[in-house]
């Protein structure tokens, strides 16, 4: 009982670390066209994290991005050392991409710490190959359908507002990037959290407490919600300074397009039931806007370093738990 309490703090402290980490991809174009002080955007994002509970339970009445993440690994192989390694692993992970300023993916590392774990201890035949196959794949996919999307809204919103002053336009778009990034922090509540909420099922069904995610308690989604929303309140300063300025220069119009963009991409994978990245989609979305005003507008080469962060996040975190596991093994 004293590991699975161990666990579960580190769970809800990996969601609370998870919504500092990746507050940046709700407030930094908000912030960088300054429709919003960081204060006040952090607290803006923060509140519609938790928002995204009373969506998921009550609206579309299930949370199937948790019930992904808890068969990543085959329950017979499931233990809660595992578990424990790989939270671990996940939050160094997240730690030193935060300190380095890196928006890396805190979904990737939480799969790769999970999955690296289990196959220290049993082998490869212990995940769920075709699960994690589709969440790796959507490194990829996220940001290229956010860049499509947000490159499309944008080109439409342009060609709308072609005749309208560029005052009036602006005074129109720094209040709609208000709505823009609600749907993101909406989307971002949605997916993020949920991951926490399989981890947290995954360990109270190897204790024998639920035999399934759909008896989990309460007070777990809605500790996961609320962690991830108070983390995010907390704000990541670092990564806002990649995400707003250095990939591409952002005004309202553009954040607007991004956010958008960014939202729609993650209720796509909320009904496909993938857990993606936040991070991963937002980028994309900034590069697509940026992309329709000139292809060079895009700091590219800023772009390939977040590209290689992304890919390593996965391996590098399951190594890393591999390594944690082994410890746990020695001390228990």
């Amino acid at each position: 009982m004293a590991l699975l309490i161990i666990v579960v703090a580190l769970a809800i402290v990996f969601d609370f670390i998870n919504g500092f980490h990746d507050a940046a991809n709700s407030i930094s174009t908000i912030v960088t066209s300054r429709v919003l002080t960081p204060f006040q955007a952090v607290l803006w994002a923060a509140a519609f994290n938790f928002v995204a509970y009373f969506i998921a339970k009550y609206i579309i009445g299930e949370f199937g991005i948790a019930s992904t993440v808890s068969k990543v690994v085959w329950e017979q192989f499931i233990t809660l050392p595992i578990i424990l390694s790989g939270l671990i692993a996940a939050i160094s992970w997240n730690l030193i991409t935060w300190w380095l300023g890196i928006p890396s993916s805190s979904s990737h590392t939480l799969i790769g710490g999970f999955a690296g774990a289990a196959i220290c201890a049993g082998g490869f035949q212990s995940i769920h190959g075709s699960i994690i196959l589709k969440i790796a794949s959507f490194i990829v996919i996220a940001p290229f359908v956010g860049m499509v999307i947000s490159a499309i809204i944008t080109i439409i919103v342009l060609w709308t507002f072609k005749n309208v002053k560029p005052h009036k336009a602006e005074s129109a778009f720094r209040k709609l990037q208000l709505l823009s990034s609600a749907l993101f922090s909406i989307g971002h509540g949605l997916n993020d959290s949920q991951k926490v909420m399989g981890i947290i099922a995954t360990a109270m069904i190897a204790a024998g407490m639920i035999d399934s995610i759909k008896h989990l308690p309460d007070w777990v989604p809605l500790s996961c919600f609320g962690a991830i929303a108070l983390g995010t309140m907390m704000g990541g300063w670092r990564i806002v300074k990649t995400m707003g300025t250095k990939i591409t220069k952002v005004t309202s119009l553009e954040g607007v397009c991004a956010e958008t963009a960014g939202a729609l991409t993650l209720y796509l994978t909320e009904i496909l039931k993938i857990p993606v990245s936040t991070t991963h989609t937002i980028t994309g979305a900034i590069m697509g806007v940026g992309a329709v005003k000139r292809l060079t507008a895009v700091r590219w080469g800023v772009t390939i370093n977040l590209l290689w962060a992304w890919i390593l996040t996965i391996p590098v975190s399951a190594a890393l738990a591999a390594v944690i596991y082994l410890v746990v093994r020695v001390i228990e």
